[in-house]
C-alpha cells in the first residue's frame, strides 16, 4: 500500500505562566502510552505543519455545521457580543485553540495556504438533501392549484383596525369576547370572503352574521376559549388534502429557529405546528424544507411579499410532518477567497479531500466560544459536583460577553443572592438566567433542580461536549499510535452494531473504523487506544465502565463515529476576481430572479477556491476546510489573525 504521509500541528506557547489542567492530563497519557510496538502495516511520517497566516473571517456565529436534531436547535438566547475586529480579538484571546479541544492531526501531506472564509455570508451555501437523497433547492413559487382555497381577496378584504381587533381578540388583549365588522357592501359574496378571512388569518376564531340597526355584520368570536387559540382547525381543512403543507425555506443570515418563530408570527400560530430534518447556520444561505401543519400554501406564498432575507416555495401538500434527523446531509457550496496556495497546492488538497477525506473531529462550536468550555460543565455533571456546574456557569469570566452579564457575573461573586444578580439581566432567558431563576426558587442547597429549569437540550448539550472532547483526544491518539490503516483491535459497525477487527484486518480501510463516544452501552478498541480512553476518564476521576448517573438525563449511553469522513459530489474551481464585494456564483434566488450569471475576471487581483462537497449527518464543515487549508478554524486564532490583516 502506498504510504500516506500525515501531519499534525505543534502546541504554540501558552500565554500563561500555568499550563492548562486538560493539557497536562492528555500528555501525560500520551506519555504512559508508549509509541513502541506499532501494529501498522503502512508507514506513517508525522510531518510538523507551519501554517500559514490565515483570513479566515469568524465571528461567534460564523461557524458552520452539519449536525442535525441534537443540542444546536437551542430554547435559550444567546450572549453575544460583535465589535471592532481589534476589540473582539482582545477579547478572544481568553477563547479556545483547536488543540484544546484535542484537534491535532491532518490525514493530508500537503502544504497548507491560507484564504477568507464568509468574507461575505454568500459565500456559505447549503443544500438539505432529503432521506430519499434529493437536494432541496427553490426553484418554484407557484402555488398548487385547490378549488377549495379561497379567493385571494382575503388578503386585502380586512382593513388595517380589523386586523389589530382581531390579532387582540385571538391573543385575548382585551376584554371584549367578540369583534363586529361592518360589511360596507352586503352582498353575500362579500360576506363569504369576510368570513374566509377571519378564519384564514387568525386560527381560533369562528364568525357569524348578525343584523344590527338595519346593518349586517361579521361577529369575530373564540369557539372554545382559551384552549382555541392558534389552533389549526381541523374542520376547516380538505379531506382529500394532505394535512401538512411542505415548502422549501431559502434563507440568508437567518438562523431556522428565527425563520419559524417570524413565519408563526405572521401566520398568528404556534412555532411548534412547524417541523424539520435539521436546523441550519445563520451566517450563510441556507435551503431546505420545512412542513406545517393545516396552513395553505396560498398563505405561505403570500408572505414572500413581506420577508425580509428569506423566501418559501416548491410548495406541495403530503400526510407527514417532517422528522429530525430524517435527512441524508447536507450539500456545501464554499467560496474560499484571496487564497495563497499554487494551483498545484490547490490540486493536492482538494485531491486528498475526494480520495481520503478528513478527520472526523467535532468543531470548535461543539465546544463553546468563552473562556469557560462546555466539556468542564459537563465534566461537572458528570462528576455530579453540583457547585462547580453553578460556579462554572456563573463566575465572572475573561473574554467576549455583554456588559449586563459581566455586571450579573459580578454581582453573583460578590454577594451570591441569585434574586440580586438576576436583576442584572435583562434578557433572562440565557443560560446564567434560567439557573439564577432555578436558584431563586429552590436555594442554593438544591442546585439540581435549579439546573434542572435550563430546557432539556441545553442541560444535554453540556454532556455530549464533554463526550466530544474525549473523542477528539482519543481519535488524535489513534491516528498518531496507528496511522491511516485499519488494524487488529479496532472497532467497525455492521448491521448497527459494533465488533473487533481480528484475523479480517485486511477486509477493512481506515473508512470503515469508528471509535465509541463514552458510555455504558458501548465497547472499546482491544488496543493501545481502549486503555486510553480509561487513562483519560480516570484523570477526570469517571470510571469509563460506568457511564450511569444517579440522575437518568445524565447517564450516557454513548455511540459509534466514523474516524474518516470522505465526502461526496466534491467539485472545485479556482477563479480570479477583483472585487471583493461582487459574489461569484449564482444562488437559487438570484436563478428565479432572473440575474445573469457574474462575470468573472480572466485575470484578477486575488484568486478564489469555489468548492462544493456533500457531507452527512454530525460532521462538521468547517473541519473539511480545515483538511485543505491546514488551518485553526477555532475563533481565538481565526480572529486574531484577521485583526492584523485588517489593520
Amino acid at each position: 500500500m502506498e504510504a500516506l504521509e500525515m501531519t499534525s500541528l505543534k502546541r504554540p506557547h501558552s500565554e500563561d505562566a500555568v499550563a492548562n489542567v486538560d493539557e497536562i492530563k492528555r500528555q501525560k497519557i500520551s506519555e504512559e502510552s508508549s509509541k513502541a510496538g506499532n501494529n501498522s502495516e503502512q508507514s506513517v511520517d508525522i510531518v510538523t505543519e507551519q501554517p500559514g497566516k490565515t483570513l479566515l473571517e469568524y465571528k461567534k456565529d460564523d461557524i458552520i455545521l452539519n449536525e442535525e436534531g441534537e443540542e444546536e436547535d437551542n430554547e435559550l438566547e444567546e450572549s453575544d457580543e460583535e465589535g471592532d475586529p481589534e476589540s473582539f480579538a482582545d477579547m478572544m484571546k481568553h477563547g479556545l485553540t483547536e488543540l484544546d479541544v484535542g484537534i491535532t492531526k491532518f490525514v493530508s501531506s500537503h502544504k497548507g495556504f491560507s484564504g477568507i472564509l464568509k468574507e461575505r455570508y454568500s459565500d456559505f451555501v447549503v443544500h438539505e438533501i432529503g432521506k430519499d437523497g434529493r437536494i432541496s433547492h427553490l426553484d418554484d413559487f407557484s402555488v398548487p392549484v385547490d378549488v377549495e382555497d379561497p379567493s385571494e381577496e382575503i388578503f386585502t378584504v380586512l382593513s388595517d383596525e380589523d386586523k389589530q381587533h382581531l390579532e387582540e381578540l385571538q391573543l385575548f388583549k382585551n376584554k371584549e369576547t367578540s369583534v363586529a365588522i361592518e360589511v360596507i357592501e352586503d352582498t353575500k359574496e362579500k360576506r363569504t370572503i369576510i368570513h374566509q378571512a377571519v378564519k384564514s388569518l387568525f386560527p381560533g376564531l369562528e364568525t357569524k352574521t348578525e343584523d344590527r340597526d338595519g346593518k349586517k355584520y361579521i361577529i369575530a368570536y373564540h369557539a372554545a376559549g382559551k384552549k382555541a387559540l392558534a389552533n389549526p382547525r381541523k374542520h376547516s381543512w380538505p379531506k382529500s388534502r394532505g394535512s401538512y403543507c411542505h415548502f422549501v425555506l431559502y434563507k440568508e443570515n437567518k438562523d431556522t429557529m428565527d425563520a419559524i418563530n417570524v413565519l408563526s408570527k405572521f401566520l398568528r400560530v404556534k412555532p411548534n405546528i412547524f417541523s424539520y430534518m435539521g436546523t441550519k447556520d445563520k451566517r450563510a444561505i441556507t435551503v431546505q424544507e420545512i412542513a406545517v401543519l393545516r396552513i395553505t400554501a396560498q398563505r405561505l406564498a403570500h408572505l414572500n411579499k413581506c420577508l425580509m432575507n428569506f423566501k418559501l416555495g416548491n410548495f406541495s401538500y403530503k400526510n407527514h410532518p417532517l422528522k429530525l434527523g430524517e435527512l441524508q446531509g447536507n450539500h456545501f457550496t464554499v467560496v474560499l477567497r484571496n487564497i495563497t496556495g499554487t494551483d498545484d497546492q490547490v490540486q493536492q488538497a482538494m485531491h486528498s479531500l475526494r480520495e481520503i477525506g478528513f478527520i472526523n473531529y467535532y468543531g470548535m462550536q461543539r465546544f463553546g466560544t468563552t473562556a469557560v468550555p462546555t466539556y468542564q460543565v459537563g465534566r461537572a455533571i458528570l462528576q455530579n459536583n453540583w457547585n462547580e456546574v453553578m460556579d462554572l456557569i456563573l463566575k465572572p469570566r475573561p473574554g467576549a460577553e455583554k456588559g449586563y452579564l459581566v455586571k450579573c457575573r459580578e454581582e453573583w461573586a460578590k454577594t451570591k443572592d441569585p434574586a440580586a444578580a438576576l436583576k442584572k439581566l435583562p434578557v433572562k432567558r440565557c443560560v446564567e438566567g434560567q439557573l439564577l431563576r432555578g436558584l431563586s426558587k429552590y436555594g442554593l442547597k438544591n442546585i439540581v433542580s435549579a439546573f434542572g429549569i435550563i430546557p432539556r437540550n441545553n442541560r444535554l448539550m453540556y454532556i455530549h461536549s464533554y463526550q466530544s472532547y474525549i473523542w477528539n483526544n482519543m481519535v488524535s491518539k489513534r491516528i498518531e499510535e496507528y496511522g491511516l490503516t485499519a488494524i487488529s483491535g479496532d472497532l467497525v459497525l455492521k448491521g448497527g452494531t459494533a465488533v473487533h477487527i481480528e484475523a479480517d484486518v485486511d477486509d477493512y480501510t481506515i473508512h470503515d473504523i469508528v471509535m465509541p463516544l463514552p458510555g455504558f452501552d458501548v465497547i472499546y478498541p482491544k488496543h493501545k487506544i481502549g486503555d486510553a480512553y480509561k487513562e483519560m476518564l480516570a484523570a477526570d476521576n469517571l470510571d469509563v465502565s460506568n457511564m450511569r448517573h444517579k440522575i437518568r438525563d445524565y447517564s450516557l449511553s454513548g455511540a459509534y463515529r466514523k474516524i474518516i469522513i470522505r465526502p461526496q459530489n466534491v467539485r472545485w474551481e479556482v477563479v480570479a476576481y477583483d472585487d471583493p464585494r461582487i459574489p461569484l456564483f449564482n444562488t437559487d434566488l438570484d436563478k428565479l430572479e432572473g440575474k445573469p450569471p457574474p462575470i468573472l475576471a480572466t485575470e484578477g487581483k486575488f484568486k478564489a477556491l469555489k468548492m462544493e462537497f456533500s457531507l452527512p449527518p454530525s460532521t462538521y464543515a468547517t473541519m473539511a476546510i480545515r483538511e485543505v487549508l491546514k488551518m485553526d478554524t477555532s475563533i481565538k486564532n481565526q480572529t486574531q489573525l484577521n485583526t492584523i490583516w485588517l489593520r
